[in-house]
C-alpha cells in the first residue's frame, strides 16, 4: 500500500512539472471547481439557514384547509395504485382529500383499472375522503390524464401523483401549509427511493435523491431557485394551473410545467417552496440497463425543452434575474454544456495523454468528486435525513458515487444527441405516438 502511494505522489509530481499537462488542469479546474463548487456551497449554505431557522419557526394554528384533489395517472400499476390511494385514504390532514385516479388506457390495461374498482373508501374509517375514479379509455398519454383530472376535479389545491407513489401520512398537511400565502402557485415534495435495497443500481439512485434532490432543493429553496417541481410528487394551486391553462402536451411535463410558472416571477414576487417533510415513496429502475433507458428519456427532455420548447424563457424579464442566472447555469450549462466537456476529456484524454499522467489526473479529480459528496452526505445525515439509520446504510456507495456520476454525465451527452438528431421525446413511453406527432413540433 506504501509503495502505490509513494508511486503515486511521483506520478503527481511528474504531472506538476510537466506543462502541458499543467495546462490541462487549468482548463479542467473550471469545470468542477470554478462552477460546481461555487453552486454546492450555495446549496450547503441554504441547508444551514434552513437548519438554523427551523427550531424558531412557531407552530402554526391556522385554520387555512382547502379542499385537496389529488390526481393520481394510473396505466400499468396494477395493484400498485391501491397502495398509494391507501395513503391518501390515511393522511392525518382534517380537510377533505379528494382523491382521482385517472386510468389511461382502461380498454387494455384491465389489471388497474380493476384494481382502482375494488378499492372501497370506508366513511367510518376515512371521513373527509372521497374517490372519484375516472377511466379514459383511449391511451392518451400522463399529460392527457393529469388535463382529464383538472377538468373535472374540485379542490383549490391540486396535486398531481403517480400511481406507484406512497406518502406519508402528513405529506398533505405539510404541503397545503404553504398555500396559505397567496404568492405561491406550487409546492415541490421530496421523494425517497423505496426499493434502495434491490440493487447497487437502486442504492445509487437512493443516494442521488437524497443529495441532488431531497437536500439540493432545500437549499435552493431558501433562496427562492428550485429548479423542478416533480411530476410524480407536486402540489398547484388550481387558480394558478387554470391560468396558464393546465398542462402542456410533449414531455417532461414536470419542469415544462414549472418553467411555465416561473415565467411569471419577473412580474410579481411568486416563489416555489420545497417541502422536506412531505415525502413520498417510489420505486426506481432496478437493473441498471432499465436506468439508463429512464435517463435516456429524462436527458433528451432537458435538451427538447431548454433548446427547442423553452428557449425564450432565457430572459430576466421573464423568470427574474435571481432564477434566470441559475437557469443558465444548472439548467444550461450544467445540463447541456458540461456532460459534453466531460465526455470530451475522458475520451480524449487517453488518446492525448499518456496512461500514468492521465491515471493520475483521473485519481486526483476523483478525490475532488469524492471529497464534495463525503460532504454533502455527512450535512445531509447531521442536518437533513428525518430517517438517518435508513441513510446511513448509504455510506458504502459514497465512495463509487463520484464514478455514477461520471457515467451519468456522459450518457446524458448520447441523451441529447439522440434529441436532437432524432428527436428522441417523441419515442417516449410517457405518451402515444400519435399524441406526440400531433402535438406543435418545436
Amino acid at each position: 500500500m506504501e509503495a502505490f502511494v509513494e508511486q503515486w505522489l511521483l506520478l503527481l509530481g511528474e504531472f506538476a512539472r510537466s506543462d502541458g499537462i499543467l495546462q490541462g488542469a487549468f482548463m479542467l479546474l473550471p469545470a468542477f471547481l470554478l462552477l460546481e463548487l461555487p453552486l454546492n456551497l450555495l446549496v450547503l449554505i441554504g441547508v444551514l439557514r434552513w437548519f438554523v431557522r427551523k427550531p424558531f419557526e412557531l407552530p402554526q394554528q391556522s385554520t387555512y384547509r382547502p379542499r385537496v384533489s389529488c390526481i393520481i395517472t394510473c396505466y400499468s400499476e396494477g395493484r400498485d395504485v391501491q397502495t398509494t390511494l391507501r395513503s391518501l385514504c390515511e393522511q392525518t390532514y382534517p380537510g377533505y382529500i379528494e382523491m382521482i385516479p385517472v386510468v389511461d388506457g382502461a380498454a387494455v390495461n384491465q389489471p388497474t383499472m380493476q384494481a382502482v374498482r375494488d378499492f372501497r373508501v370506508d366513511p367510518q374509517l376515512y371521513p373527509r375522503r372521497l374517490l372519484r375514479p375516472i377511466a379514459k379509455w383511449q391511451r392518451g398519454g400522463r399529460v392527457s390524464s393529469l388535463n382529464a383530472g383538472l377538468a373535472h376535479c374540485t379542490g383549490e389545491v391540486v396535486m398531481a401523483l403517480d400511481g406507484d407513489t406512497s406518502f406519508d401520512n402528513d405529506m398533505v398537511s405539510q404541503m397545503v401549509r404553504h398555500f396559505a400565502d397567496p404568492d405561491v402557485p406550487a409546492v415541490a415534495g421530496s421523494l425517497r427511493v423505496r426499493n434502495a435495497r434491490a440493487s447497487l443500481t437502486t442504492a445509487m439512485q437512493a443516494l442521488e435523491y437524497q443529495l441532488s434532490i431531497h437536500m439540493a432543493k432545500i437549499g435552493l429553496s431558501e433562496w427562492n431557485l428550485v429548479n423542478n417541481v416533480s411530476g410524480a410528487f407536486g402540489a398547484f394551486r388550481r387558480s394558478f394551473l387554470d391560468k396558464i391553462g393546465g398542462w402542456d402536451t410533449h414531455t417532461a411535463e414536470d419542469l415544462d410545467i414549472t418553467l411555465r410558472i416561473k415565467n411569471y416571477f419577473g412580474r410579481r414576487p411568486l416563489r416555489i417552496p420545497f417541502e422536506p417533510g412531505a415525502i413520498g415513496h417510489t420505486d426506481a429502475p432496478v437493473t441498471f440497463l432499465q436506468f439508463l433507458k429512464q435517463r435516456l428519456r429524462w436527458d433528451g427532455d432537458l435538451y427538447f425543452l431548454y433548446i427547442r420548447k423553452h428557449r425564450h424563457s432565457f430572459n430576466p424579464r421573464l423568470l427574474g434575474w435571481p432564477n434566470f442566472l441559475m437557469t443558465l447555469i444548472t439548467g444550461f450549462f450544467f445540463q447541456l454544456v458540461l456532460p459534453f466537456i466531460i465526455a470530451g476529456y475522458c475520451l480524449a484524454g487517453p488518446l492525448v495523454l499518456p496512461w500514468p499522467r492521465f491515471l493520475a489526473l483521473a485519481g486526483l479529480i476523483y478525490l475532488v468528486y469524492l471529497g464534495m459528496t463525503l460532504l454533502l452526505y455527512v450535512a445531509m445525515l447531521a442536518l437533513v435525513s428525518e430517517r438517518p439509520r435508513m441513510d446511513l446504510r448509504l455510506f458504502p456507495v459514497v465512495f463509487v458515487f463520484p464514478l455514477f456520476m461520471l457515467v451519468m454525465r456522459m450518457w446524458s451527452a448520447v441523451a441529447m444527441l439522440n434529441e436532437a438528431l432524432r428527436r428522441g421525446h417523441e419515442e417516449t413511453s410517457m405518451a402515444p405516438w400519435w399524441v406526440l406527432r400531433r402535438a406543435k413540433r418545436f
